[in-house]
């Protein structure tokens, strides 16, 4: 019983050290691969226009506007009547009925 547990975990160890080499070549080959088709990348083209980078380069102005400009303070003021709120936004009365 001894031997059989030995044989199956060298078997064990062994396939798992193939699948490792395995992982660590396909691994390798794709970093070859990445490494080499980098060298196939398309140069940068020049811009149209002046440089961005530039200091000198001519550029629009820029406007200021302020974000709270039409910001007014409401301060809390005293209940007023509803009534009379609610006259003064109704409709007018239709004549003639």
């Amino acid at each position: 019983m001894f031997a059989q547990v030995m044989a199956n975990l060298a078997a064990v160890g062994l396939a798992s050290k193939r699948i490792a080499l395995f992982h660590f070549r396909v691994l390798g080959c794709a970093a070859v691969v990445a490494a080499a088709l980098s060298g196939c990348s398309p140069t940068t083209i020049r811009l149209v226009g002046s440089d961005p980078a530039d200091p000198k380069a001519q550029v629009s102005g820029v406007g200021n506007r302020s974000t709270v400009a039409p910001y007014t303070r409401l301060r809390p003021a005293a209940p007023s009547p509803w009534r009379e709120q609610n006259d003064r936004a109704a409709p007018a009365p239709k004549s003639g009925q």
